[in-house]
């Protein structure tokens, strides 16, 4: 990773949370991912040149490593240009379950709210943050101030939540984490 990102304030302070939710070192047997230090799994640090312990795994190269895969590449940083709070719920979901699947529920949430076609035209919902994407967000953003930024937010949530579930019901080994998941990524963010 010889490529050094500028690091904001918000993807400081982002990449900071995302961490300290994700925990240090763990190797829990029902977990698919294997050996994970801040929540990079080895076969992702791998991937980015990393060859030592995961357990000295740098904390420098978690924070590159989620910017790069989890807030620049799918285009949350954009988001952020717009809310900085959805950008952040898109990130932390993204940890979990790659990019592609909150941009989907963004743009599915934003069809849903567009009061048929009223506020703007609906989303081709592909998982890609482009231009229409991010217009449909701040169109929605303007219309529905001052409540609709937390109304958005519930929303990911929720979609979050039932993912969580949907995860558990289908690998009995996951109810190991259930709990955990919904304290930590969904009751924690509704606080």
């Amino acid at each position: 990773m010889a490529e050094v990102l500028a690091v904001s304030g918000f993807m400081r302070a982002l990449m900071a949370g995302i961490i300290d939710r994700e925990g240090n070192f763990s190797d829990h047997p029902a977990d698919r991912g294997g050996p994970t230090r801040f929540g990079i799994t080895e076969a992702t640090a791998r991937a980015n040149g990393y060859t030592g312990d995961m357990r000295a795994l740098p904390r420098a190269l978690a924070e590159q490593i989620y910017a790069q895969r989890y807030v620049t590449g799918p285009g949350f940083d954009r988001v952020a240009g717009i809310s900085e709070r959805i950008a952040e719920e898109l990130a932390d979901s993204g940890v979990n379950f790659g990019p592609t699947v909150p941009s989907v529920w963004l743009q599915r949430w934003l069809n849903g709210f567009n009061r048929r076609g009223r506020d703007y035209a609906d989303l081709r919902v592909d998982g890609a943050l482009g231009p229409v994407t991010l217009a449909a967000l701040k169109a929605f953003l303007d219309t529905r101030t001052p409540e609709g930024e937390a109304v958005l937010f519930a929303a990911l949530n929720c979609s979050q939540g039932a993912r969580y579930l949907e995860l558990a019901e289908g690998r009995q080994q996951n109810e190991e984490f259930l709990y955990g998941w919904v304290r930590g990524r969904v009751a924690e963010h509704l606080k």
